[in-house]
């Protein structure tokens, strides 16, 4: 080496030695809240950032666990030169949950070389009614119909979320009580509204609850948790906006028991019910040993099918009676909750002439008009042919196999019992002899078909190279979605899935990669809460990451990225599952 590249590497050298002697001896450390009073229930951030020290690690957050719940821990860092001066800067931010009201002190932390001042918060309890009213930048109304339902009505659940700044997150509780059931009805409804001469976003959604038993109920206020942008607000970390909260009034139940009048069948309080059973018309007719087939179906406004009974009917004398398996099913409307019950019912006749069936009937009570009720289907008398000659009736039935109560009240001559017993068990031997054939061709059928199956699996394998095992190496990435480390998680996927293809650079490449249209919509959700300073965004993302990637990637064959291939947006507005639009 020459004199004069000697003299070039020590000037260098001491270059960097003097900007990192400067950076440590220059480094600085500040912490602040985003707001310094708050009430229990909301949640803080606390921001930390040191300036000349990019080596400085994380502080240890551990002292605040006694007085704070810890909501993940976001971090950025940035290097910039001016004028040749070069300048760092590290920021953590950490969302808090105070665990009980009082004056909280935020103790002093030691960030590399420098230290942070020690900060104070004032908790406020709980209000007890509601936050935020009309003409706030946001506020929560609930409202329940009836509010003076009978147990085991349905009650229906309208909340409905005002806001009138920015939302970048936030969360809206469902109701939640012991003892009453809740369940939410349809999709969100967005619309706008003007409320003392503001305009308002407005999401609106709709529950069906209903309580288990009689009694006083209070229902917790609903709550809204979430961070909202101000006009020009770039202070807080990436503009994150600030936290933002509101909660509605409680809302008081006053259940009613079943009233006496009501009878002792199954209790059905409900808008309306109707019973129907199709398949038994007036000029219906049917012939002994043939089946007839009847359908039932009960449908109810106001109540789930849970809440039904089981169909059935009463046994028919001259006939025989073969109920199917029930068919169940909810639906709503938005406002209310549908149930249904569907039962066919086979019935098979032993004797030719006049069978009756009987009325069905269900007790049950009307809401609307507060009033018990019946649903009748009335009685009807169908007439049942003769068997057509030559026809085989149901082996035995109509002698050997009649149950008791069909034989006690049908005459039958004897000689037209031996006869009929004969030619049931002539029928008998050949359709044995038929269904010992048919048994014997499907099981050679089957067998062929395995054989055929295992070598194209066979050839199948030697063909495809074998996928990577889901759970192999998929503790790290578990864990990291467990615990909602989504940095954690993203590294962790981003190895996983390059055992299969190493090429994979990042989450972009390999949302391109997947076929699964879940995956590559959870991937862009990731790339937008790393990179895009929205990582709390949506709390589940970590679970629906994990749950979307359980049994690891689904490439799809290698394609091209498309030219002019666009990043996802930046500041995704995400609320719950809706998704709002101003006019």
């Amino acid at each position: 080496m020459t004199s004069a590249a000697l003299k070039r590497f020590a000037a260098a050298f001491g270059f960097v030695a003097l900007w990192i002697c400067g950076t440590a001896v220059g480094a600085e450390a500040r912490a602040w809240l985003d707001r310094n009073s708050m009430h229990m229930g909301e949640t803080v951030t606390l921001n930390v950032e040191v300036s000349g020290d990019s080596s400085a690690s994380q502080p240890d957050f551990s002292a605040m666990a006694g007085d704070f719940g810890m909501l993940g821990t976001q971090s950025s860092s940035s290097v910039s030169i001016v004028n040749g001066q070069t300048s760092s800067k590290l920021l953590w931010a950490v969302g808090l949950q105070p665990k009980h009201a009082g004056n909280l002190t935020i103790p002093a932390f030691t960030v590399g070389s420098a230290n942070t001042q020690a900060l104070s918060l004032t908790v406020l309890p709980a209000a007890t009614g509601a936050v935020g009213k009309a003409g706030d930048d946001l506020f929560v109304e609930a409202e329940a119909t009836p509010r003076s339902p009978y147990v085991q009505q349905e009650i229906r659940l309208t909340v409905k979320l005002y806001y009138a700044l920015s939302l970048i997150d936030g969360n809206l509780d469902d109701p939640k009580l012991e003892g009453l059931v809740v369940r939410k009805l349809g999709q969100d409804s967005n619309y706008t509204a003007d409320l003392n001469g503001r305009r308002y976003r407005v999401v609106e959604r709709h529950y069906a609850a209903s309580a288990d038993n009689s009694g006083t109920l209070d229902l917790p206020p609903i709550v809204f948790r979430g961070r909202g942008l101000d006009p020009g607000d770039m202070n807080s970390f990436f503009s994150r906006g600030r936290s933002v909260s509101a909660q509605s009034d409680p809302i008081a139940l006053d259940v009613r028991a079943r009233p006496p009048g009501s009878g002792s069948d199954t209790w059905l309080p409900a808008q309306s019910l109707t019973l129907d059973v199709e398949g038994a018309e007036a000029d219906k007719t049917a012939r002994v040993g043939e089946p007839l087939t009847l359908t039932v179906r009960l449908k109810a406004q106001g109540l789930a099918f849970e809440q039904l009974p089981e169909l059935k009917l009463p046994k028919i004398d001259g006939a025989d009676l073969y109920p199917d398996k029930e068919a169940t099913q909810n639906r709503d409307d938005g406002t209310w909750i549908y149930g249904q019950r569907e039962r066919k019912f086979a019935i098979v006749s032993s004797r030719p002439g006049q069978l009756a069936l009987p009325a069905v009937s269900i007790a049950w009570w009307d809401t609307a008009h507060n009033r018990a009720e019946v649903s009748t289907v009335p009685a009807q008398t169908i007439e049942v042919l003769p068997a057509l000659a030559g026809s085989t009736p149901e082996p035995a039935r109509p002698v050997a196999a009649q149950p008791a109560e069909a034989k006690a009240s049908t005459s039958v001559p004897l000689v037209a019992t031996i006869t009929a017993t004969s030619d049931v068990e002539a029928n008998r031997w050949r359709l044995l002899a038929y269904a010992a054939f048919a048994l014997w061709l499907s099981t050679v059928a089957v067998a062929l078909i395995g054989a055929w199956l295992l070598r194209r699996r066979a050839a199948r394998d030697t063909t495809e190279p074998k996928a990577a095992q889901p759970g192999a190496g998929s503790y790290e990435f578990r864990s990291a979605c467990a615990r909602g480390d989504l940095n954690a998680a993203a590294r962790a996927l981003l190895r996983r899935a390059q055992r299969d293809r190493p090429a994979l650079r990042n989450l972009g490449e390999l949302a391109r990669e997947v076929s699964d249209a879940n995956q590559s919509a959870v991937l862009a959700e990731l790339e937008r809460a790393l990179y895009g300073g929205a990582a709390s965004a949506d709390p589940a993302l970590a679970r629906r990451l994990g749950d979307a990637f359980s049994s690891g990637p689904a490439f799809a064959a290698p394609v091209h990225a498309a030219a002019g291939e666009v990043l996802p947006a930046l500041y995704p507005f995400d609320l719950g599952q809706a998704r709002t639009s101003e006019r």
